[in-house]
């Protein structure tokens, strides 16, 4: 099992952590989340299932706790298990105030309404929050993977390699095009490399959240918005969890009009003592129209993360 990592599939587990949820602040909004969650599941959307949920608990640096809920054995009992304070994993999740980060949260928001009657608030999508940060409008065509957004972040060799063998490892256990199987996420006991590969998709959210975020308060509020309108959109009966268009930005003209202006970089100093170095570490960096991730042109093969 992944280092510190704890797996719950009892009520009293569910209890310890809606209660760990309820004494954080959660003052801190958009400036920090609380919680980073992602979920695992048979073609996770309205038309599979949910068999792991992971909820990485953030209340300071260096603080972070994962926890892999155990949907598939617990149900809604995962949902409605109350905590000392009377409020239960549901009440969390719909909670405006308690802000909830996800990576493309489109299929979870699915799922968790399609088979528990969960409407997700408090959402910020760190996929739309990369997408918004690039500095131009073509470059905001398409939306950028996980994978490709952490291995852009992951600046050591060594975490990043292992952080990619976690995730080559795990995927080669569940997904079906490479020799896997959805059903490793409900056999019991849960194998290691696939709690490694759970814990290994939100562990790096934080850094990504930091790394995305802009100092513009409504800049903020459009990622609160654009977030919230993800979650109803999945909700819709049209709603499609593997559709042509997904790998497509969802900014207006007059959305892209405005990031354009909130993105543009700092007017270059006169002088000979200053420079703006466009490959720098400050979030600008180029893209073309293919920098998005293989699945958004492939068929369906599960979970986009």
């Amino acid at each position: 099992m992944a280092k510190e990592t704890t797996f719950i599939d009892t009520q009293d587990g569910l209890k310890g952590l809606v209660d760990l949820i309820a004494r954080q602040d959660t003052w801190m909004g958009d400036f920090k989340p609380l919680l980073y969650i992602d979920l695992e599941g048979r073609k996770l959307s309205r038309h599979g299932t949910i068999s792991l949920m992971t909820v990485l608990v953030s209340p300071g640096h260096g603080l972070m706790s994962p926890r892999v809920i155990d949907i598939h054995s617990l149900g809604s009992v995962a949902f409605s298990t109350t905590g000392q304070r009377g409020n239960s994993l549901k009440d969390i999740l719909e909670s405006p105030q308690i802000i909830k980060a996800f990576f493309d949260v489109r299929n979870d928001s699915d799922a968790l309404y399609a088979h528990y009657g969960v409407r997700l608030q408090g959402v910020r999508d760190i996929q739309l929050m990369e997408s918004a940060g690039r500095p131009n409008t073509p470059g905001r065509k398409y939306l950028s993977g996980l994978s490709k957004c952490i291995e852009q972040a992951l600046f050591n060799a060594r975490e990043r390699e292992k952080w990619m063998l976690d995730k080559t490892n795990g995927e080669a256990l569940w997904n079906p095009q490479k020799g896997g199987s959805y059903s490793v996420f409900d056999k019991r006991p849960l194998l290691d490399a696939i709690i490694r590969y759970c814990v290994g998709d939100v562990q790096y959210l934080p850094t990504l959240y930091t790394r995305y975020r802009h100092s513009t308060d409504l800049w903020n509020q459009l990622i609160a918005e654009a977030s919230q309108k993800r979650v109803s959109l999945s909700h819709a009966v049209e709603y499609q969890p593997e559709g042509p268009g997904r790998a497509l930005s969802p900014w207006s003209p007059e959305q892209n009009k405005l990031l354009d202006e909130w993105n543009a970089p700092p007017p270059r100093p006169s002088g000979d003592y200053f420079s703006y170095d466009s490959d720098s570490d400050d979030g600008w960096y180029p893209y073309d129209d293919n920098d998005f991730e293989d699945w958004t042109r492939a068929p369906w093969q599960g979970p986009p993360s």
